[in-house]
This record gives structure tokens, C-alpha cells and sequence, in this order.
């Protein structure tokens, strides 16, 4: 209920006007009408209490009021929300006439009684004219279908307004099989219409009834008119009314179910009310979804609990306390299966054959263990697809060569929902225009917040698999330059070189006998020209792996390359665990990352200080360089050396992470598995 109403006006302060004071004013008349007529209600004698005192006429008294001022408080001009006001203020006066009537008959005064009869009928009709035809011919935005359907409102009008004069009108009953004490009079009956009262009434609820049903068939061509969006609007008043009708009418020939349309009633406005707000309160169907299960599960339970305590009790007679023990035990072992299947059947009728999110989220899984990153990526957009039932959901990956998944097509214009790694932005998923599915709007959230994080690290590992794909071809192709470099240095240096010197030795050793002198100074340039080749070997073998290595193990030669850096900065080098029996290649890459890493401090860090940290784990060599430099630039770009550090590793199936903002210096942090070493072949030659 609506008790009071405060709005901040343009200026900030609470103001009240108009419209909203007397929209708050009718929730509150409203629902006190009722209750004093249900108080009334409870004073009456036996005799004169009415078969039925909450109908759903009771239900609309205390919902429709009170949701048309909260909608009149956001959009005062909304004519629905007035109608629900007026249908429901009608409603109250129309309940509390009809208890004053009988108490004020209760008490004698039979003809002041007919007179207040006439009251609560003709408030009776104009609740009805205006929640079961203007309301849903209204809705969801204010204005009717077309002009042709004015005809569906004269036909409510006519028929309400003829039942209501037939009971303005009608001849006073018969005493025989009068329900109470005495004959209420009419002061305003026809005796003339009496032989016609039969069918006079017959036709007025038949056209009453066929209003109805044209009502929601309005609303249901509304629905398949309407644009995804239009159409999950409609669905919540489509839903509501045509409910409502239903145990209506099923109400007339079952009267236990008259219960049932006075609960369903009472979901009109809150339907109605979804549905003008355009889905701006969310959660609705998690409300529904919640609430279906906890009935089904309250029935189906109490009908297990109550039928295994009866077949106990007739097995075990005379034990009621073992008999509701086992009903306990039978329905509790019922309670969680049944559950879940309520829930499957509840998120099915909301959200289609997809259903929970979670349930999304464990096929997204699936999908994503059996395939590689590439065809993870499919299954993203697919699942993603169907679980927010969009016309096309499509994945971006940022990259240097950027990949693009679509399933479905997203459009122009499509919903752009940004993909974080750990704070680094991987990518963008585009969502579609929605599809014609029930109810999305809540769920679409709960999906994309389920989802989204999958999806953004399918798209980080998509980047890392196309990382080291191109890492793999850039090692490759450096390889097969570096062959063709040691060919060529082989070919043209040093064979051509050898070539001289054995050409030095046939000419030294023709002049030999000849020309001492001149042979001997043959030999000297021959002798030079070994220096030089020799020099030449040392450098290719260098290249291929750092003597240092060999000849002082790597935490030494990691110190001597410290030691080599720079003299203005005071480096630091430490070394943790077993380093002695490291796999050759290991050790060349750590070597040249660590160089590398110190060239990069000498040249630009402009750094006071830098540690160097070797740690050997089980399987793992973690190797770090940090300095106390200027950092890295915010807007920076992978110069040679930095990727050089990154492929090294990842030859190494390893990790190079390079961070440090400006000011906080740079910090290269590298993970190198270890793999065992393959033992020696015993048939092998030491």
C-alpha cells in the first residue's frame, strides 16, 4: 500500500503535486473502503452474511491503487495508471455499499437498503468497464490497437452497462428461496422486464465474457506485431489478463478456484506495471521462477508427506509416530529432485530450452575442454547465443591480427560488452538484437555476467595461442636465417679462407728450397691468417652458446655479465637453489635474457640500482631482473629486445612478463619449466 508520496522537484526540495496527491489519496481511501466493509462484513448476523465476502474485486481494491499512484509518480499523464486508480477506487465503494447495504437491512431499514443497492451496482460496473476492458484494450502504451477496435469497448460498455440496469430495474424476488430474512425492495423496478430476466442476464455476461476474451485477443495481436522489445512488453499484462480470465471462468462452474482468480487478480498491476516501466525493475523473473518452484514444491511435498504418513500409519497401526517419521524421511529423499526438475520446467517456460545460467555456464565449460581455443571461441558465441536468444552474438579478439567469431548476424547497431583479463582488455563481445523469446530482459544480465568472464578467457587464450604461433614462426625463421648466416659465414669467411691458406702452403712450399727467406715470410702470413680464422671459429661458437657458460656455470656467468654492464649502476645478482644441472637450452636463454634485460637497463632505464634473482624451484627456474629506473612509458610498443625476451621463453614452452609503470621502474619476470633430461641409452658411447 502507498501510505505517502515525496518528489524531489527541479530545485531539489520534496514537493507534492497535484495528480500524485490525489493518486496517494485514492490508494489510501481504497484499501480503508475495504477494510471497513470487511468489517462490516464480520458484524452481519448469519442470516444476512453473503455467501462470498473476498472476491476478486477485494484482491483489485488493494493492488490496483496502490500500483496506479506509484505509476502516476513517475508519469502522471499515464492514462492507465489512472484508470487503475479509478477501477479500483469503484471497486472499494462498490464492496462498501454492498456491506452497508445489508447491515443497514440487518437492522430494518429495508428500503434505504435498496436504495444503497443501487450505489454498489453502479460502482460495480464501472470497475468492470475499466480494468477488464479499458485496462487491457490500453495496454501497454496508453492508446488503443486501432480505431476498429472502439467496437470491443462499446460491446463491454453496453454489456455491463445492461447488466447493471437490469439489476437497477429488476422486480422485487420471490420471498420462496430468498437467500435472506427478508426482501431488500427495489424502489426503482419494472415489473414488466420480469418475465425477461433470464435472458436479459444471459446476454449481458455473454457479451461481458466476449469482451474479455476480445480484451486479451487485443493484447495477443499487439504481441505478434510488436517488435522483440514491444513483445516482452506485452507478455507481462498478456499473461496476467489472460490468467485471470481463465480461473474466472473456470471459477463459475468450480467455485473452489474462485481463490485462485482472486490471488490471479492481484497480478494485473504488478504485470501492468512491468510492463509501462520498460523492465527498468529487475529480478521479476527470478521472483516467478522462485515463487513456482516453492508452490510446486509446498504441493507436491505435503501430497508425498501426507500420502507416505497414511500408508505407514495403515502399515504400522498405532504407531503415529513412526508413520510421520517415514513421511518425513520419504518426502524429504523427494525434496531436492523434485526441485530441481521444477526449476528446469520454470527457467524452461521463462527462458526457453536454455534455462538456468549456470547450467550455460557448465556446457560453456564442456564445450571449452574438448576443443582448442579457435573452436572454444565458436562455442562461446554459440552458447552465448542461445542463452540470451539474440538474432547473433559475435567475439572480437584484440590482437594484432584481430579475430572475429559470429554466430547469427548482430546487426548495425549491436550491444558492445568489453572482455577484461585481469584488468587487460582482450577483447569485445557484440550481442545481437533480441529475438522473439519471453521475459529476456533480467536474464540477459544474469547470462552476461555469468558468461562474460568465460568468454574473456577463451579470448586471452586465443591471443596466447596465436602469441606463440607467431612465436613459433618468428623462431623458425630466425632459425633458418641463423643456418643461412652460419653458411654463408662458413662459405665466404671461413672457406674462403682456408682456401688462402692452402694456397700459402703450396706457394711456401715451392720456395722452400728456393727462397728461404721468402717461404718464411709465407708462413708468418700464414700464421696470421690461422690467428684470424681462429678468432672467427671462436666467434661463431660464441654465438651458438657463451663459453662463459661452460666454463663458469650460469649463476657465474650471470655475475660476469653484471660485472660487464655498466659501471654507474650497482647491480646486484643472487642465486637460489641447484643451478649446476640445468638442460643446455635453459641455461642459453636465461644467459640471453638476463643480457638482454641489462642492455635494455644500460641504455634506457637511466636506473641507479638492479637485482638480478635466480631461483630454482622442482620444475621450474624463475629468473627476475628489476631496476629502480624511470619504468616503462605508458604508451609503449615491443621494441626487438623485449619480443626477443618473450619468444626465448616461449621456445621454452616458459613465461616473460615485462611490467613497471613510469616512475616505478621495470621488472622482467621469467618461469622456465624444467623438463626431466632423457637417461642415457646403455648401448650409448660415453
Amino acid at each position: 500500500m502507498v501510505g505517502f508520496a515525496v518528489f524531489a522537484g527541479k530545485t531539489g526540495k520534496a514537493t507534492l503535486t497535484g495528480p500524485r496527491i490525489l493518486a496517494v489519496a485514492i490508494a489510501v481511501v481504497a484499501p480503508l473502503l475495504e477494510i471497513a466493509a470487511l468489517v462490516q462484513w464480520a458484524g452481519l448476523p448469519e442470516a444476512w452474511t453473503p455467501q462470498l465476502t473476498v472476491t476478486p474485486q477485494s484482491a483489485v481494491v488493494l493492488t490496483f491503487p496502490a500500483v496506479g499512484a506509484y505509476l502516476i509518480a513517475h508519469r502522471p499523464r499515464l492514462n492507465m495508471a489512472w484508470m487503475m486508480c479509478a477501477g479500483g477506487l469503484a471497486a472499494g465503494l462498490s464492496d462498501f455499499f454492498q456491506s452497508l447495504m445489508l447491515r443497514v437491512a440487518a437492522d430494518g431499514h429495508l428500503m434505504l437498503a435498496g436504495y444503497l443497492r443501487h450505489t454498489y451496482i453502479v460502482f460495480w460496473a464501472v470497475c468492470g468497464l475499466t480494468l477488464t476492458a479499458l485496462l487491457p484494450l490500453y495496454s501497454p502504451d496508453g492508446r488503443l490497437p486501432s480505431p476498429r477496435w472502439r467496437w470491443a469497448l462499446a460491446l463491454s460498455a453496453v454489456s455491463l452497462g445492461t447488466e447493471m440496469l437490469r439489476n437497477i430495474t429488476r422486480p422485487d424476488p420471490s420471498p420462496i428461496g430468498y437467500r435472506f430474512p427478508e426482501v431488500v425492495p427495489n424502489p426503482l423496478q419494472i415489473r414488466a422486464l420480469a418475465p425477461y430476466q433470464e435472458i436479459i442476464s444471459e446476454t449481458a455476461w455473454a457479451g461481458i465474457y466476449l469482451s474479455l476474451a476480445l480484451a486479451a485477443l487485443s493484447m495477443a495481436l499487439r504481441l505478434r506485431r510488436a517488435d522483440p522489445v514491444g513483445r516482452r512488453q506485452i507478455g507481462w499484462p498478456l499473461f496476467a489478463f489472460t490468467g485471470y480470465i481463465v480461473f474466472l471462468v473456470v471459477g463459475t462452474a468450480v467455485p473452489g478456484l474462485v481463490w485462485v482468480a482472486v490471488l490471479w487478480s492481484a497480478l494485473i498491476p504488478v504485470a501492468v506495471a512491468f510492463s509501462v516501466m520498460r523492465y527498468r525493475l529487475y529480478g521479476i523473473d527470478t521472483v516467478i521462477s522462485r515463487t513456482f518452484v516453492a508452490a510446486g514444491l509446498l504441493v507436491v511435498i505435503s501430497a508425498v508427506y501426507f500420502g507416505a504418513g497414511a500408508v505407514a500409519s495403515l502399515g504400522v497401526s498405532g504407531y503415529d509416530r513412526v508413520a510421520g517419521l517415514a513421511s518425513a524421511l520419504f518426502a524429504g529423499a523427494f525434496f531436492q529432485p523434485l526441485r530441481r526438475v521444477l526449476q528446469r520446467a520454470v527457467d524452461q517456460m521463462l527462458y526457453g530450452k536454455v534455462g538456468d545460467p549456470r547450467l550455460l555456464a557448465a556446457r560453456l565449460t564442456q564445450a571449452i575442454r574438448r576443443g582448442d581455443p579457435a573452436e572454444a571461441l565458436t562455442a562461446v558465441v554459440g552458447v552465448l547465443r542461445d542463452g540470451l536468444a539474440v538474432e547473433g552474438v559475435a567475439v572480437e579478439v584484440a590482437d594484432g591480427e584481430p579475430r572475429y567469431v559470429e554466430n547469427g548476424r548482430v546487426g548495425d547497431r549491436p550491444r558492445e560488452v568489453p572482455l577484461v583479463w585481469h584488468g587487460e582488455r582482450v577483447g569485445r563481445l557484440l550481442v545481437g538484437a533480441p529475438g522473439p523469446r519471453r521475459f529476456p530482459a533480467a536474464h540477459n544480465e544474469r547470462v552476461l555476467a555469468t558468461l562474460t568472464p568465460y568468454a574473456a578467457d577463451v579470448a586471452h587464450a586465443v591471443r596466447m595461442a596465436a602469441d606463440l604461433q607467431r612465436s613459433r614462426e618468428r623462431i623458425l625463421t630466425t632459425r633458418e636465417e641463423e643456418r643461412r648466416r652460419l653458411r654463408r659465414d662458413l662459405h665466404d669467411g671461413l672457406g674462403q679462407s682456408l682456401a688462402g691458406m692452402a694456397m700459402l702452403i703450396n706457394i711456401a712450399r715451392g720456395r722452400l728450397k728456393e727462397a728461404p727467406d721468402s717461404a718464411d715470410a709465407l708462413l708468418r702470413e700464414l700464421r696470421t691468417g690461422m690467428d684470424a680464422v681462429a678468432g672467427d671459429i671462436r666467434e661463431l661458437v660464441y654465438g651458438l652458446r657463451p663459453p662463459a657458460l661452460d666454463d663458469l656455470g650460469l649463476a657465474r656467468a650471470v655475475r660476469e655479465l653484471a660485472e660487464q654492464a655498466s659501471p654507474e649502476i650497482e647491480i646486484e645478482v643472487s642465486a637460489e637453489g641447484d643451478l649446476s644441472e640445468l638442460p643446455a637450452a635453459v641455461e642459453v636463454a636465461v644467459y640471453r635474457i638476463v643480457q638482454e634485460a641489462l642492455t635494455n637497463v644500460r641504455r634506457h632505464a637511466r636506473a641507479e640500482r638492479a637485482r638480478i634473482h635466480l631461483q630454482r624451484e622442482r620444475e621450474v627456474l624463475r629468473v627476475t631482473v628489476a631496476d629502480d629506473g624511470r619504468g616503462l612509458p605508458e604508451s609503449r610498443r615491443a621494441g626487438v629486445g623485449l619480443s626477443s625476451m618473450r619468444e626465448r621463453a616461449a621456445e621454452l614452452g616458459g613465461i616473460c612478463v615485462i611490467s613497471g609503470g613510469p616512475g616505478e621502474g621495470t621488472r622482467v619476470e621469467v618461469m622456465l619449466p624444467l623438463l626431466p633430461q632423457p637417461a642415457p641409452s646403455p648401448n650409448s658411447v660415453s
